[in-house]
């Protein structure tokens, strides 16, 4: 395994943890909300009064981000190795360890482990673990 120093991106990567850091302290400190991304959207599949407006609002702000940065930065071209059947079987695994988690990523990553909740770093190492090995099986293995 080697580090690919061409796409080592530091400064963009710092500023980019920054930015997500700064808005769920926002969105904790002046909403009382965690910027959990699964509950977020899963508080929109079974809406409770009142609560509707800032869960769009910050959908909103996740699906519109890639357009300003692009406006300011140039384009992006992404590059995915994968196919749409592997997409699908992963984006459905996700969501229903979100599920079984009680909780995504962002949510037990960013938010849980600031809060120093240990479930959260429960989560976080078996998700990280899960991810390693996937790759290393996948991508580093022989017939992989």
């Amino acid at each position: 395994m080697s580090l690919d120093l061409n796409n080592f991106t530091p400064g963009p990567a710092l500023a980019g943890g920054a930015l997500i850091g700064v808005a769920v302290a926002v969105l904790l400190l002046l909403g009382g909300r965690v910027a959990g991304i699964s509950g977020i959207v899963g508080g929109l599949l079974r809406p409770v009064a009142g609560d509707r407006a800032w869960r769009l609002a910050f959908i909103g702000g996740l699906l519109a981000s890639p357009w300003v940065y692009t406006a300011l930065a140039g384009p992006v071209q992404p590059r995915i190795d994968a196919g749409w059947g592997t997409l699908l079987a992963a984006g459905l695994l996700v969501g229903i360890g979100t599920r079984y988690g009680a909780g995504c990523t962002s949510g037990h990553g960013v938010c849980g482990l600031s809060r120093l909740s240990l479930r959260s770093a429960v989560a976080t190492a078996v998700f990280m673990a899960a991810g390693i090995a996937t790759v290393t099986v996948l991508r580093h293995l022989p017939g992989g």
